[in-house]
């Protein structure tokens, strides 16, 4: 869990930044915060800055909190962490990332709210998909099985089929659910439909992620349906890798490190207390939805 929480709260974004207000466009409170702001290396014990900084502390020890002063929201403490604004709890329960896959954690329990109450729905979504609509590489009695959202066209999807082998090898089965990140009409989605069209789903995936030459034939597909699935789910790249309860780990993640990382998850019996993982792990950024 701590792994992933300290690219959460080490590999900020950069548009994190572009979002905080102006000094003199904030409210008067927010101002007298700024005022009043303190550095964290010394905070007044029992005070909700010394709180704040105990609680960022408690889920990454080495990360270095720049300062920390009233928020504009109350009952919070706003603080600056490896260049992103954080919010936490003036009882230092809970912490809150805001921003592009922002969450809640609660600090004790090093649990991802956020994630936790996504994967419940991600299951439910998951079931409306039939087990006859995916591309399923697996090996016998397979340890652990996953659900992929992948595009032909997205780097880091080729770089993870282009191991498939391995990661069977590893006990994991890959299933594939269609997630065309140019968007519904595209030119992705129409190679995405001939896959999921074509008499031999595997090898005519397996040819579109390679640059081979792919018949390009329509039929009644769920391709759409998969990729509005995606999006409900909370898909901002590709790869998505889910596993069964709904928990999302990746982002793109090596054969070995995705095997150690659902051998952790079945041990702890419990939601990683990640950020949307694949701010940590590598993906490539969806199209922005357009109504399609």
């Amino acid at each position: 869990m701590k792994r992933i929480l300290i690219a959460a709260l080490g590999a900020i974004s950069l548009s994190a930044c572009a979002q905080q207000a102006p000094q003199s466009a904030q409210a008067p409170g927010a101002q007298a915060a700024s005022a009043n702001a303190v550095t964290a290396a010394k905070p007044i014990a029992g005070t909700p800055e010394a709180r704040a900084v105990d609680a960022i502390r408690q889920l990454n020890p080495q990360v270095t909190v720049e300062k920390v002063a009233a928020a504009p929201v109350p009952g919070f403490r706003e603080a600056i962490v490896g260049g992103q604004v954080v919010y936490i709890s003036d009882d230092g329960k809970y912490l809150f990332l805001p921003g592009s896959g922002g969450a809640l954690f609660d600090v004790g329990a090093k649990k991802n709210l956020s994630e936790v109450a996504l994967s419940g729905m991600r299951v439910d979504l998951l079931k409306t998909i039939p087990a006859s609509e995916r591309i399923v590489f697996a090996p016998p009695n397979p340890k652990y099985t996953v659900t992929v959202f992948t595009d032909v066209e997205c780097g880091y999807c080729r770089k993870l089929h282009s191991e498939i082998a391995e990661y069977n090898r590893q006990g994991i089965a890959i299933e594939y659910l269609a997630f065309p990140r140019m968007g519904i009409g595209s030119e992705d989605h129409k190679k995405m439909v001939s896959v999921w069209c074509a008499a031999d789903r595997k090898k005519a995936l397996t040819d579109a992620k390679s640059d081979k030459a792919l018949k390009m034939v329509d039929c009644k597909n769920t391709v759409t349906m998969q990729y509005d699935v995606g999006q409900r789910a909370g898909l901002t790249g590709t790869p998505m890798i889910l596993t069964k309860d709904g928990t999302q780990v990746g982002g793109y993640l090596p054969p070995a490190q995705l095997r150690a990382t659902l051998d952790r998850l079945a041990g702890e019996g419990a939601k990683p207390a990640a950020a949307a993982p694949a701010a940590a792990t590598p993906s490539d950024p969806v199209k922005p939805a357009t109504g399609a």
